[in-house]
């Protein structure tokens, strides 16, 4: 509940001022699987990720919304892109990678309500449309670096 309504006191700053925000999101694929989560205060299912701290790196923040978010410990990650929103009322980008080389050693913490591995052909229905089409981008290019400039 305390996080359902952090998350709307979140949306209510960014509808007011409009600010420029970083974040992270990362693609954790294995065995014809990606590793998606669903968070306590929003619906759907989502990539893991989220904001850049003052004093990170982009690399830092991903490792470390991965161990929090799913309990995972990645190895070697590759940059898959980065993505700008500007169509939103904030101006949003995020730095997307891919790892193929992770293993699950914790638990997420108390803001995911689950994290379930999905094959990359049957993707589940009320994922978030942005992230689903970063895994289709995915599958059609590999893991090569890009830049888009639309739609998050």
């Amino acid at each position: 509940m305390l996080l359902r309504l952090a998350y709307s006191v979140y949306r209510l700053y960014i509808f007011l001022f409009r600010p420029v925000t970083y974040g992270v999101r990362v693609l954790l694929v294995k065995e014809g699987r990606v590793l998606l989560i669903r968070h306590t205060y929003r619906s759907g299912w989502h990539l893991p990720g989220g904001g850049i701290q003052r004093g990170e790196t982009v690399e830092t923040a991903a490792r470390r919304e991965v161990r929090e978010e799913t309990g995972a410990e990645m190895g070697q990650v590759k940059l898959a892109g980065i993505f700008s929103n500007l169509e939103s009322r904030s101006s949003g980008h995020n730095i997307l990678f891919s790892c193929e080389d992770f293993i699950i050693t914790g638990k997420p913490d108390h803001e995911i309500a689950e994290v379930r591995f999905f094959s990359l052909s049957e993707l589940p229905a009320d994922m978030f449309p942005g992230h689903h089409r970063k895994i289709e981008e995915y599958l059609e290019t590999g893991s090569r670096q890009s830049a888009d400039y639309g739609r998050w």
